[in-house]
């Protein structure tokens, strides 16, 4: 399975002044994959250490953090000789053992021939907990579900998935349908690598389904299992009605479809919580594209969007036969599941900060708004081929941007300062944008 990733991790390890590496990410997004891959593939061995319920190894951190010491006892409990530069050490589930956490610096500082990496799907939530952090010690590395070219080369569609990479708009263009095709298979399947796996091997909808529906009860049980007791049936509240805030024409987040009469103060830590663990994103509005877009925050108006595209394709019962039925996908769940879909791929394939622009008024309103290099550049968002938008004429006349995106299942094209660009093609959005101002 390709990973875009795996490109990264290569560069950490040739890096001089490598430093330990933090992998961040939902649970079951492919972090335990990723590191055994990669210490196969580029190491003469890895040792591989999971802290969940694991006491041995929180008894060994809880003494002092001489890295001699912690190396002696990683060897005894893998039983894997340990050389440095030959040997890639794994720590899986690190937020259960902080100490661990807190040793990532004394490897940087006193032993750095040892190559390190780490990952957690609750770091976010023990970091916040109060748990030691080694800043300015440790590098990061965010993942995410499967992007749509990362899916593209799990199904086996590798010549398509170059020509994205390329972005040769000449031969894109013929291959229309057949993008569009994949697309709607990925609206349902999503980029949890499980779920993609399972697709390739067996293209059943139902199976596809079937471990969607597993993964979604996993994650809930996590609520019960490592968030406070006091803010568990919240949690469950506001992840469970993420579909019905992202089905309305407006997509502003209502604390009122939570619960009748639900205020701000009374979800905020469950929020926190959720995102946290990577299984909300929360994009906020802003209230002109000024320079920083975070100086412009309304922090009282923002949208949430679910981890997954397939996982919120799960959450509302999408059947597969609405899917498989000409463009219904397109027409019934056109707003929600594009607007995720796009905001997964930017989160993905760019990592870049993502609000989105309302009118005071609310007479118009723009699907995103990104900060990349100098430019503030809007992301206009539509299902299919229409391209009226006037929401974008009216941000463009008002703010004059140097660059306007417009994405939908039209056609590559770029005139005057608006480009645009495939739904299927946002791909490393950020080259594409290089590209078009020179």
């Amino acid at each position: 399975m390709y990973r875009e990733a795996q490109h990264y991790l290569q560069k950490w390890k040739a890096c001089d002044n490598r430093k330990p590496l933090v992998i961040r990410g939902a649970r079951q997004v492919g972090k335990t994959w990723l590191m055994k891959w990669f210490g196969q593939s580029a190491y003469e061995n890895y040792a591989y250490v999971n802290f969940d319920g694991n006491d041995r190894m929180a008894h060994l951190f809880s003494g002092d953090l001489d890295v001699k010491r912690i190396i002696a006892g990683l060897a005894i409990e893998t039983g894997v000789t340990i050389e440095p530069g030959k040997t890639l050490l794994i720590f899986d589930e690190l937020q259960e053992v902080p100490r661990a956490l807190t040793s990532l610096k004394y490897f940087c500082e006193n032993a750095p021939e040892y190559h390190v990496m780490a990952a957690g799907s609750l770091l976010g939530v023990a970091l916040h907990a109060g748990t030691s952090f080694p800043v300015g010690k440790v590098a990061f590395l965010d993942m995410y579900p499967m992007s749509f070219l990362e899916f593209l080369e799990a199904v086996g569609e590798n010549g398509l998935a170059e020509l994205c990479t390329q972005r040769n708009w000449d031969l894109i263009a013929p291959f229309r349908g057949k993008y569009e095709e994949i697309l709607k298979q990925y609206y349902f399947v999503g980029g949890m690598p499980e779920a993609v796996s399972t697709f390739h091997e067996r293209r059943d909808y139902i199976a596809t389904r079937e471990i969607q529906t597993r993964i979604l009860a996993s994650l809930e049980q996590d609520f019960s299992k490592h968030a406070p007791n006091a803010i568990v049936p919240r949690i469950r509240m506001l992840w469970n009605s993420i579909p019905s805030q992202l089905s309305k024409e407006k997509r502003k987040f209502i604390y009122g479809l939570v619960r009748k009469g639900a205020r701000a103060r009374e979800y905020e830590m469950a929020m926190s919580w959720l995102i946290d663990c990577g299984l909300i994103h929360k994009v906020t509005r802003i209230t002109r594209p000024g320079m920083p877009l975070r100086a412009y925050e309304d922090l009282k108006s923002f949208k949430l969007f679910a981890l997954d595209v397939g996982l919120l394709a799960a959450m509302t019962s999408l059947d597969a036969r609405t899917l498989l039925s000409g463009n219904d996908v397109f027409t019934e769940f056109k707003g929600s599941l594009t607007e995720q879909y796009v905001l997964q791929q930017l989160k993905s394939t760019c990592q870049m900060p993502v609000h989105y622009w309302s009118h005071d008024k609310g007479m118009a309103e723009i699907d995103f708004v990104i900060q990349y290099a100098s430019m503030i550049i809007p992301i206009e968002v539509k299902a299919q081929t229409n391209l009226q938008a006037k929401s974008l004429k009216s941000y463009r006349s008002r703010y004059s941007p140097p660059l306007a995106i417009r994405t939908s299942l039209a056609g590559y094209h770029v005139n005057e300062g608006l480009a645009d660009i495939p739904l299927y093609a946002l791909y490393q959005l950020d080259e594409t944008i290089d590209e078009i101002m020179g």
